[in-house]
Order: structure tokens, then C-alpha cells, then sequence
């Protein structure tokens, strides 16, 4: 198996689980919160996509799905590409209304499918290129970059998982 076999594996069971997560949840699934301080499963779906949206863009040097596709206007936000839910108030992840599962999945295997033929299109080298971000020491290279935004994405769907056990309790899984 090629590296980037096992990077499309992996951020393609993201996706995988977040079916699992999202079937037969209604609107009012989505939005509720477990307590007002907490993130809903639809926002956390919504940020896990997006900041995966927003990082393999800027990694590709290339323009956000977000804006680029109209994605903000299927989720009636703004085309602010900033808008990945980072630093995201109470109040603003209490106000956020999710789209539909569809949608939200939509989304996600758009992101997923782009970064897929991204991977194709690295070299094994290319794994080994020291990130200019110096705010991070030592600096990320672009393979831990690849790593960690799996990683933050596998982090929120089992978050979202969380909270629909809280919410309907644990017989929904199907594993």
C-alpha cells in the first residue's frame, strides 16, 4: 500500500463514520446541544468539514469549496472563508442552523474527494516540506499538516457520536 492510499483510508473513514453518526437524525438532532455551552452535531460536522476545507485549500494554494462552490449558500452563512467555526462563540454555535444530513454529507465527500486527488498529486518528498508557520516550532511539515487535520477531523466525528449517544442513548450504533 502507497502513503497516500493510507491518507485517502483515513480521512476517507471520516466520512465513513459521519454516515453512521448522521442516519435518521432529525433537524432537532442536529441542533441540540447538550448543555448551552456545548457544540451540536450538526456544527460539529459543519467545523470538521470545514476546517479540512479550509486547510487542504491553503496547502493546495488554491480557493476554499466553501467559496468556490457556493458551498456557504447551501448552509445560508456567509462566503467568508474565515467562517470554519475557530473561535466560535457560545452564542454563534447556538445560532448556527444546520442543513439537512444530506447536505452535510454533501459537503463532506466534496472536501473528501478533493483531498483524495490532492494526495495523488504529491510526492513522497513533498511529505518532507517544512510548513512556514512559524508560530509552531519545530515547523510542521506538510505529511504531520496531512496527519493532523485527520486527526482533528476523527477527534470532532467522535465528538458528534458522543453527542448523539447523549441524545438518543447508545442502540443507534451499529458497531
Amino acid at each position: 500500500m502507497e502513503w497516500h492510499d493510507l491518507l485517502a483510508d483515513g480521512y476517507g473513514r471520516v466520512f465513513e463514520f459521519l454516515e453512521n453518526v448522521l442516519q435518521g437524525l432529525t433537524q432537532e438532532d442536529l441542533d441540540w446541544q447538550p448543555r448551552p455551552d456545548c457544540n451540536s452535531i450538526g456544527w460539529l460536522t459543519w467545523h470538521l468539514t470545514r476546517q479540512q476545507d479550509a486547510q487542504i485549500a491553503s496547502l493546495m494554494g488554491a480557493e476554499q469549496l466553501w467559496t468556490g462552490e457556493g458551498w456557504h449558500s447551501r448552509f445560508d452563512r456567509s462566503p467568508d472563508p474565515e467562517d470554519t467555526g475557530f473561535g466560535h462563540t457560545r452564542e454563534q454555535v447556538a445560532e448556527f442552523g444546520s442543513p439537512d444530513v444530506e447536505t452535510l454529507l454533501e459537503y463532506q465527500r466534496a472536501v473528501l474527494d478533493r483531498s483524495k486527488r490532492y494526495f495523488l498529486t504529491l510526492s513522497e518528498t513533498d511529505l518532507d516540506t517544512e510548513l512556514n508557520e512559524p508560530w509552531f516550532q519545530p515547523l510542521p511539515t506538510l505529511g504531520v499538516r496531512l496527519v493532523s487535520i485527520m486527526e482533528d477531523s476523527l477527534l470532532h466525528a467522535g465528538q458528534a457520536a458522543y453527542a448523539r449517544g447523549l441524545r438518543q442513548g447508545q442502540g443507534w450504533q451499529k458497531y
